[in-house]
């Protein structure tokens, strides 16, 4: 039994192991406020950026997201997964690769003539868009909300007392 449980913990340690070795080559990035930049001798994962910009001119293994900022995959750069922003552009220089989808929404998608996008290409330039992504859930969870709240008043309210009961309790 000792045996078995000891090759199953090197087992175990050996994936874990390998599975580290791998996340450490290409790692994920997440940044706030501040841009991605993945110089041409850098090697990365996912990459997400919120109210930043993501400029890549070496290899991303992963997908790029960028809320509020824009994508630029730069002369030389290669980009594995897919590619999306939401309120910014997507931008791909000569030369370079993306292997997934493209989508920009509340952007536009502008690539070079000599640049490579393996997948789809959908652009949904126009601020109303945003508008529309956002506030069109939270008018529908205000109204919800609303809706709710006058069901609670009107369950709350006493019934109103007729004039028949009354004149019988009179007597």
């Amino acid at each position: 039994m000792s045996r078995l449980f000891l090759r199953a913990l090197i087992f175990l340690f050996a994936i874990l192991l390998a599975t580290s070795a791998f996340a450490l080559a290409d790692p994920e990035q997440f940044q706030m406020g501040h841009d991605i930049h993945i110089a041409s001798d850098q090697r990365a994962g996912d990459l997400t950026c919120i109210n930043c910009s993501i400029y890549v001119r070496g290899n991303v293994a992963g997908d790029a997201f960028a809320l509020n900022g824009d994508v630029v995959v730069e002369t030389g750069g290669e980009l594995a997964g897919d590619v999306s922003t939401i309120h910014g552009d997507v931008r791909v220089a000569d030369g370079a690769k993306i292997g997934g989808d493209v989508a920009a929404i509340a952007g536009a998608v502008r690539k070079q003539s000599t640049a490579e996008i393996g997948g789809d290409t959908t652009s949904m330039a126009g601020a109303w868009l945003t508008l529309l992504v956002f506030l069109v859930p939270i008018l529908l969870l205000g109204g919800i909300a609303v809706l709710i709240a006058w069901i609670v008043q009107r369950a709350m309210k006493p019934a109103p007392v007729g004039v028949a009961a009354n004149a019988s309790q009179m007597r």
